[in-house]
C-alpha cells in the first residue's frame, strides 16, 4: 500500500479526533437504528481484558439501547434521577466531616444540586438514544478500562458520522440496582455499566483548546 494512502486516512482520523466534542443539546429527531448499529460495532470492536473475563461462554459485553419515549426509557429516568439525588445526598454528608473531600468535590456537588434543580439527568430521556453497554466483572477488575475504550470507539464513530455523543456518567453508578438493571434484563451486581446519548447536534460547538504536545511531554533519557 503507497505512503499516499497511509497519509490519506491519517489526515481523515486526525480530522475525526479533534472533532471529537461533548454534544449536551440535541434536535428532537432520532438517527436512524442502521447508524446506532454502526456505532455499536465499533464499540464491539475495542480493546477488551481478556486474561480478566476468562473463557467464559457467555459474551462479556452487551449493549443495550434506548429510545425517547420508549417503555424502557421511561423506566429508567425515574431511577437514574433517584440515583442522581442519592449521591448528591451521600457526597454532602460525607463533606461535612473531611474538609479535603469538601476542597475535591465542591464543583461536583454543584453539579449536581443544578441537575436535580433541572429535574431531569442530561442525556437520559434529553437525547433521542440512550445507549447503556455492560462489561462482564472479571479479575483483575478492569471492567471500566475496558468500558472507556469502547466509550472512545463509539465516540470517534459517532463524530465520523456526524452525529453529536454525551457521556452519561452516572450509569456507571446504576450496575448494582435491582430495578435498573431488571431493565436491561441482567442481574444486578455481574456487570459494570457506562452510558452514552446519541443524536443530531443543536448547536455547531467551537474547536477544542488542548495545549502543544511539548508543553505536556517530557522526552525521558
Amino acid at each position: 500500500m503507497c505512503s499516499d494512502i497511509f497519509e490519506q486516512r491519517n489526515v481523515f482520523l486526525d480530522q475525526i479526533v479533534a472533532e471529537r466534542r461533548s454534544h449536551r443539546v440535541f434536535r428532537p429527531e432520532a438517527p436512524p437504528e442502521d447508524e446506532i448499529r454502526r456505532i455499536l460495532h465499533a464499540g464491539l470492536l475495542a480493546p477488551f481484558a481478556a486474561a480478566a473475563v476468562g473463557d467464559s461462554k457467555d459474551y462479556f459485553r452487551r449493549f443495550f439501547v434506548m429510545r425517547n419515549g420508549s417503555r424502557s426509557m421511561k423506566a429508567v429516568i425515574p431511577l437514574v434521577r433517584e440515583q442522581v439525588a442519592a449521591m448528591a445526598q451521600d457526597i454532602e454528608r460525607k463533606m461535612e466531616d473531611d474538609p479535603v473531600l469538601r476542597a475535591k468535590a465542591v464543583t461536583f456537588v454543584q453539579r449536581l444540586a443544578a441537575i436535580r434543580k433541572m429535574g431531569v439527568v442530561p442525556g437520559v430521556g434529553t437525547a433521542p438514544w440512550y445507549i447503556v453497554v455492560a462489561e462482564r466483572r472479571g479479575f483483575p477488575p478492569v471492567e471500566l478500562q475496558s468500558l472507556a475504550h469502547c466509550m472512545e470507539n463509539m465516540w470517534l464513530k459517532a463524530t465520523a458520522l456526524g452525529l453529536g455523543f454525551q457521556l452519561v456518567s452516572v450509569t456507571s453508578q446504576m450496575s448494582p440496582d435491582p430495578e435498573f438493571c431488571r431493565v436491561l434484563g441482567i442481574p444486578a451486581g455481574e456487570w459494570e455499566l457506562m452510558g452514552c446519548a446519541i443524536g443530531y447536534p443543536a448547536d455547531d460547538l467551537p474547536p477544542s483548546i488542548r495545549p502543544p504536545v511539548e508543553d505536556v511531554t517530557c522526552w525521558l533519557e
